[in-house]
């Protein structure tokens, strides 16, 4: 009976010592939770941040517009292809070398068109 109360009174001391020093400032199981979730809460607001200035800054784009099916799409000197969200404005340039001036969202790879003119002298 007394050796089954010692070992009781063992394991109480053990894990009091246990959760005393697992809650001292500084320890890993208290300091890393708050910058953690911390982390977790900035990127997605960077992120928005950064689709807003993508979004936000109308720039001109030169290239070639291309059909693709419905759409019309700006193919630039290197190659790269942005969509261009505007067909009614962009079919009359098919074929043709053009300046695009609008948004450009950088995720998406789109155009949001403003103007289109032809780039021929």
């Amino acid at each position: 009976m007394r050796s089954v109360k010692s070992g009781l009174i063992e394991f109480s001391a053990l894990c009091a010592l246990t959760l005393v020093f697992g809650l001292v400032p500084g320890s890993p199981f208290v300091a890393g939770r708050p910058a953690l979730a911390q982390a977790q809460e900035r990127p997605p607001q960077q992120s928005e941040q950064n689709q807003d200035q993508n979004r936000n800054q109308a720039a001109t784009f030169a290239g070639t517009v291309v059909k693709d099916g419905q759409h019309y799409d700006l193919r630039d000197s290197s190659g790269e292809v942005f969509k261009l969200d505007d067909a009614e404005r962009a079919r009359p340039f098919a074929g043709r070398t053009v300046k695009v001036t609008g948004e450009l969202d950088a995720q998406a790879k789109v155009i949001h068109v403003e103007s289109i003119e032809g780039a021929e002298g």
